[in-house]
């Protein structure tokens, strides 16, 4: 046990060392093919940051030979758009309140509520019918949504992608060229794969630790693919969201939440819906029914009130409390 926790404390360091890297060189990234703040945080970012979690599923569901492999693969896909809602929006409230306590910056956001709310309905509304096809998974449904899902994430990325503003924050010069301004496509390419290299590989390494912990524990594989492996492959977006909250770039910040929010209900999801006979259980269900809950309140608050204050994104967690006391008797 404490070889393991050695281990974790270890990745996590490693994992924010790659997070680091990654959030400069994908802003370096951004400016030079003059995209918008809300493209490099949804789609650069999210994207990029989604993969440690969006590759579990994959390997699990099309490479697995065992049905816990699959259910491991299921609770991926369904565990991380509930993480994101439950606990790493709430994150971004708690993280900014710590930071203003500090003095470090304000105590509110500063955001393009436009895009979030462009995301959270992206989110929403595909992830939804996922849900909604449990009741009658019949192959042509799954495969038809699962078409239907890519190419609603191809729009969304048309739609991000054809706002050419970019904003004119500063950025720190590139780490791994840091004498030339702006530095060349070829150092901050490299700089990105290195990082991402760096956050997938402390990734795995956090997640094979955590599930020896959690045999030892007794833990149920779709358990452990729901609550903890989640909680384990989404720390590059919430170390990247917290370093943008210091920085102050919200938009970013929230952005590449919710662009990962928008990521994971489309493509993993249509891997599930293609590779699997796609019966969610009840833990499943619940699990993705709250994720739905939550972001749906995040949406209408934005579309009546008009902003977020932190308070608000931190009671968020309050529905991972709730399917932690669901599991807890059940």
């Amino acid at each position: 046990m404490i070889l393991m926790g050695i281990i974790l404390i270890s990745s996590i360091a490693v994992m924010l060392l790659g997070a680091t890297l990654f959030t400069n060189g994908i802003e370096w990234f951004g400016k030079r093919v003059n995209a918008s703040e809300g493209a490099v945080g949804s789609i650069f970012a999210g994207v990029g940051t989604a993969l440690p979690e969006t590759v579990i599923p994959i390997v699990a569901i099309l490479f697995g030979t065992t049905q816990e492999e699959l259910d491991v693969g299921v609770g991926a896909i369904i565990g991380a758009p509930f993480m994101l809602t439950t606990l790493t929006l709430p994150l971004l409230g708690a993280g900014l309140l710590i930071f203003a306590s500090l003095q470090k910056r304000s105590p509110s956001f500063s955001l393009d509520y436009d895009h979030v709310k462009r995301d959270l309905r992206y989110f929403l509304v595909p992830f939804g019918l996922a849900i909604l096809v449990t009741l009658s998974p019949h192959p042509i449904l799954r495969i038809g949504l699962a078409v239907f899902l890519i190419l609603i994430y191809v729009q969304y990325l048309k739609g991000i992608l054809g706002k050419g503003e970019h904003s004119g924050g500063e950025i720190g010069a590139l780490y791994f060229y840091s004498g030339h301004n702006p530095p060349p496509y070829w150092a901050i390419s490299l700089q990105i794969l290195l990082s991402l290299g760096v956050i997938i590989g402390a990734a795995h390494f956090f997640v094979h630790g955590v599930t020896d912990i959690s045999k030892i524990l007794g833990v149920s594989p779709l358990i452990l693919s729901l609550l903890i492996t989640p909680v384990a492959t989404e720390l590059p977006e919430k170390l990247n969201s917290l370093i943008w909250i210091y920085q102050k770039k919200d938009t970013l910040a929230v952005g590449n939440i919710t662009g990962a929010m928008v990521f994971q209900g489309t493509f993993p999801v249509s891997i599930g819906l293609i590779g699997t006979s796609w019966q969610l259980n009840h833990f499943a269900i619940t699990s993705a029914s709250l994720a739905l809950l939550s972001a749906l309140i995040f949406y209408l608050f934005l579309k009546f009130r008009g902003h977020w204050k932190p308070v608000f994104l931190i009671a968020g967690a309050l529905f991972y409390l709730v399917f932690g006391l669901y599991l807890q008797f059940h």
